[in-house]
This record gives structure tokens, C-alpha cells and sequence, in this order.
């Protein structure tokens, strides 16, 4: 390739047959004019000229340094997703509704679905590698008499599931700290309103990071990936070795129904929450394209590989998890509320500093997946109030020409995520609310853009523009049964843990939802329609 903001013939050439263009519609795009890009943005060369083309391509202005490579958005997927810490932290759902055979099954079905739901959005990463994600796909893909409406409602679905997503994270992180102390200090007893603080703290932390120290997120990921992985080691090692380990037929064909639910099967669709909430996220490379280099092929890559590593991983932590608690209703009975802390107790009764350990262990890894969490989720935002999606979005989409980031979305999503967080001032339930909100959110939009695609590969499969990462002749058949799978677990997302249902177990989400649809359709109503035409308008074909 020629030097960075340089294009020769032979590179239109190559990019030309790719997009089915001539090498003359190349050099009519203006690649070949590299004013668009900020020379300090270039960052030595990360900019391909792949890039430059999809960029140009979609309309979009290169706005921030493309900081991450293959292997350090790998990790920075990696440790967001972090599957085995999920499984540890966040399975008191999936142990309640199914108990420890329903959670092993549902993670298996979850598995074979998200698969399919990752390999769907890692094509459309590879065709359009945007920070807008969802909402551009449906926009570019959707038939052009619902494309505005549905993008609309797509960038609001995606902008409240990750923005519930980073709130669920931090409330993790902030509630085992509390706990932890639990643990140490018996007489401790723990109210509500100090585990909001702790969580308060872990996003000022991640502030910091997110808007002073974001070049160093690439260092940082690499770093917390080899430690993500050494510390699955660690306390597979101690599950393997120091635990009870219960009977097989108890752990893979022993289900429960400890949510009241009236059938068997009510509880295990309720329960597979927990094995949902393990295995998303993968996507949010795709929120990070505009700062990757050679993103086309870079994202959906890494998606993909951070779907099989961390689902791999999980597999196995989930088996060494489910074999160390000799008691369901002791570990969900436990004081501290979390489950963990009972396996860990019971593997080592004599050793408080080992709990301690590895309990700090997760919660860093948690903390760097919230800061990870935090960037991905800004420039969501950020993408969506560059398109006019949302109110104020002028002030929102302000880039910040010094650091290169989006520091009022950044600001936001931190605002947001401190006032989900005040639900655990007032309920038990906070946790499961808040994530019950990412999810149902998350898997709608991921129902939504998939199905456009799908839609234009039935009708017009020339239209769509060439990706560097493909699916070929099994894209049709892996979306239809996506898109399905995704829709089948939206509904189930949103059902409470429990029955009967009382005021403190009672599960927000549905009430949050709904509101948020009201606002983003009011809006549209009053504003939106008339100022937000879409990702699609910038496009250009081809």
C-alpha cells in the first residue's frame, strides 16, 4: 500500500473489485483526498486504507485516533464480555429459576444462540465498521419506507441496553466490595445506601480513565486479558481441588423450581437470564470501530474469537462452579447475597485471605470491564447524537479535540449509570432490574438489525456492500434462526425472578422500558422525524 493518505491505482484497483466499483468511482470519492483525516489522527499509519474507504463510504469524518490493533481489541472485548466472572458473580437468577442443572442447560441452548446472534453482527460490522452499531445497520439495511423509524428506534433500544449494561457492571463491582467486608467483619451489617456509594466510587474511577487516560485502554486491556485468563486458572484450580464436588446426576439432571413458577419449564426460560447475561456483549467492538485499525476485518475477528474464548471458558468454569456447591438453598441463602462467596467459603473454611484474593481478583477484572464498558457505551451514544437521535444531541456529539473523545457522552453514561444505580436505595431487586433492562433491550435491537439484513439478503443480496468477514451461502440461514432466537429471549427477559410478585422483589424493568419507548417516540414525534434521517442519507453507493 502506499504511505498513509496516499492511494495508488493498484490500491483502488484491489478496493474497487471488493465494492464492485471501478477504480475511477474509487478515486471519485475523494479516497485519494485525505483532507477528511487530521494528520495527528493518522497515528502513524493505523489508518489502512480500508478504513479511509469505509469511512468515506458511510459519510462519517474520522474524529478519533484508531489506538487499537487486533489483539489489543481482542482483550478490550474480552474482559467487557467476561463470561467466567459473570458466572460467578451474577447466577443467582439461573440457581432460583432451574437451579443448578437448569443453569448448565440454558447455557448450553444460550450458547448455540448467541453464537448465531455474534456471527450475524460480526458480518454487518465487517460491512459497515461504525460506532453506531445497530442503529446504522437497520438504517442502511432496513426497506427505505421504515428505515428512519426503525433506525430511530434501534439507536434508542441499543443506547438504553448499554447504558443499563454499564450500570449492572458497576453495581457488581461496588455491592462484592461491600460484601467482601461482610465476609471479614461478621457484625457488619451492610445497608443499602454504602453499597451505593461503593458503586458511586467505581465510576468516578472509571471516569478518570475514560476521559483523562483513554490512550492507555490498549495497555490496560492486554494487561487485564492475561490476567482474566489467569485468574479463570486460579479459581478453576481451587473449585477442582479444595471443593466438595457434588454427585453428577445432581448437577446435570437435578432441576428446581425455587421461583414459584407453575411449571418446570416457566422457571427454566426465566432462569436463562443468567446464561444471557454471561455471554453478551461481544458486540461492543463494534461500538469501538472508529478507533481500530483495519476495522472491517479487525471487529468482526475479534467478535467472533471473544464469543469462542470466553464461551469456551465459561463452559468449563460454569461445570467446575456447579460441581463445588454441595447446597443450592445454602449458597442463596448465604448473608452477602452472593453465592460465590458461599463456594469459596466452603473450598477453603480455614483460609479467609484465599476468599479475599480471589474475590479482589474478579472485582478488578470487573472494574476494568466497567471502564472498558463505559468507553464503548459513550461512543454508542456519542454515534447516535452525531446522526441527531437524541435530545440535546449537538452537545452530546461534541468531540473533544484534545483528548479525541467524546467526553459529554462520556459525562452521560456516567450520569446514567449513577441514577440506576439510586434503584438500590429503595429495592432488594435493584441488580436484577437493571439487568433485566440491558438484556430485553439488547436482544430486541440485535432482533431488529439482524432481520433487516436478512430481509435485504432475500430481496436485493447485490445491494449490500461486500464484507471483508463473511458468513457466504450460510448468512441466510444463520440470521433467519438469529433473529428468532433473539426475539424468543427479549420476551423472557423481562419476567421477574419470583412469583408472587411484591413491591420490593418487583422487577422494574418492563416500567423503565416502556417510559423510555415513550420519551424516544414522543420525541420522534415532536423533533426527531424531522431532523434524524438516518445513517443511510450519508451513505455512499458504490
Amino acid at each position: 500500500m502506499a504511505k498513509p493518505g496516499f492511494m495508488t491505482r493498484q490500491d483502488a484497483q484491489e478496493l474497487a473489485e471488493m465494492y464492485h466499483a471501478s477504480a475511477k468511482d474509487i478515486v471519485g470519492a475523494n479516497i485519494v483526498d485525505v483532507n477528511w483525516l487530521d494528520t495527528d489522527l493518522d497515528n502513524a499509519g493505523k489508518v489502512t486504507e480500508h478504513d479511509k474507504f469505509d469511512m468515506t463510504r458511510m459519510g462519517k469524518k474520522q474524529e478519533m485516533r484508531r489506538v487499537f490493533r487486533q489483539f489489543s481489541i481482542l482483550s478490550f472485548t474480552c474482559v467487557i464480555m467476561a463470561t467466567w466472572e459473570f458466572l460467578l458473580t451474577a447466577s443467582s437468577q439461573g440457581l432460583v429459576d432451574g437451579g443448578l442443572s437448569g443453569l448448565f442447560w440454558s447455557y448450553i441452548w444460550t450458547f448455540i444462540g448467541f453464537g448465531l446472534i455474534i456471527a450475524s453482527m460480526a458480518e454487518m460490522a465487517s460491512m459497515a465498521p461504525t460506532s453506531g452499531g445497530q442503529y446504522h445497520w437497520v438504517s442502511e439495511f432496513a426497506p427505505p419506507q421504515c428505515q428512519k423509524f426503525l433506525s430511530y428506534t434501534t439507536g434508542w433500544l441499543s443506547v438504553m441496553s448499554y447504558q443499563a449494561g454499564n450500570a449492572s457492571g458497576f453495581f457488581l463491582a461496588g455491592t462484592i466490595v461491600q460484601c467482601l467486608a461482610m465476609v471479614n467483619y461478621p457484625s457488619y451489617e451492610a445497608p443499602n445506601w454504602q453499597s451505593t456509594m461503593c458503586v458511586l466510587g467505581v465510576v468516578i474511577v472509571s471516569g478518570v480513565f475514560n476521559i483523562w487516560l483513554s490512550n492507555f485502554f490498549p495497555m490496560l486491556n492486554n494487561i487485564s486479558m492475561v490476567l482474566h485468563i489467569m485468574g479463570f486458572v486460579a479459581v478453576v484450580v481451587v473449585l477442582w481441588v479444595l471443593a466438595p464436588h457434588a454427585p453428577i446426576d445432581q448437577v446435570l439432571l437435578n432441576f428446581t423450581n425455587e421461583g414459584g413458577w407453575s411449571s418446570m419449564g416457566t422457571s427454566l426460560m426465566v432462569g436463562q437470564i443468567s446464561a444471557i447475561a454471561a455471554l453478551g456483549c461481544s458486540d461492543a467492538a463494534a461500538h469501538m470501530s472508529e478507533e481500530v485499525s483495519d476495522a472491517g476485518l479487525s471487529v468482526p475477528r475479534s467478535m467472533m474469537w471473544t464469543f469462542y474464548i470466553n464461551g469456551g471458558t465459561g463452559l468449563i468454569f460454569l461445570v467446575s462452579m456447579l460441581f463445588a456447591i454441595p447446597s443450592v438453598d445454602d449458597a442463596l441463602n448465604d448473608p452477602t447475597g452472593y453465592p460465590f462467596l458461599y463456594i469459596f467459603q466452603i473450598a477453603m473454611p480455614n483460609a479467609v485471605a484465599g476468599t479475599n484474593i480471589l474475590t479482589l481478583i474478579t472485582v478488578f477484572l470487573l472494574m476494568v470491564g466497567n471502564v472498558s464498558f463505559t468507553a464503548s457505551c459513550a461512543r454508542q451514544a456519542w454515534s447516535f447524537a452525531r446522526d441527531g437521535g437524541l435530545p440535546f444531541s449537538n452537545w452530546i456529539s461534541r468531540m473533544n479535540n484534545t483528548v479525541h473523545i467524546p467526553v459529554n457522552a462520556t459525562i452521560i453514561t456516567l450520569v446514567c449509570t449513577t441514577l440506576l444505580s439510586l434503584i438500590n436505595l429503595g429495592s432488594s431487586a435493584a441488580f436484577n432490574a437493571i439487568l433485566s433492562l440491558q438484556l430485553s433491550s439488547l436482544m430486541a435491537s440485535y432482533a431488529i438489525c439482524i432481520t433487516c439484513v436478512t430481509i435485504r439478503k432475500l430481496q436485493n443480496p447485490a445491494s449490500l456492500p461486500k464484507a471483508r468477514w463473511s458468513l457466504g451461502k450460510l448468512g441466510l440461514p444463520i440470521n433467519i434462526v438469529a433473529a428468532c432466537y433473539a426475539s424468543f429471549a427479549s420476551f423472557w427477559t423481562f419476567w421477574p425472578n419470583s412469583i408472587p410478585v411484591t413491591l420490593d422483589s418487583f422487577n422494574w424493568a418492563p416500567v423503565i422500558f416502556i417510559l423510555v419507548i415513550i420519551i424516544a417516540m414522543i420525541n420522534y414525534m415532536i423533533k426527531g422525524r424531522h431532523v434524524y434521517d438516518g445513517p443511510v442519507a450519508l451513505v455512499k453507493r458504490m
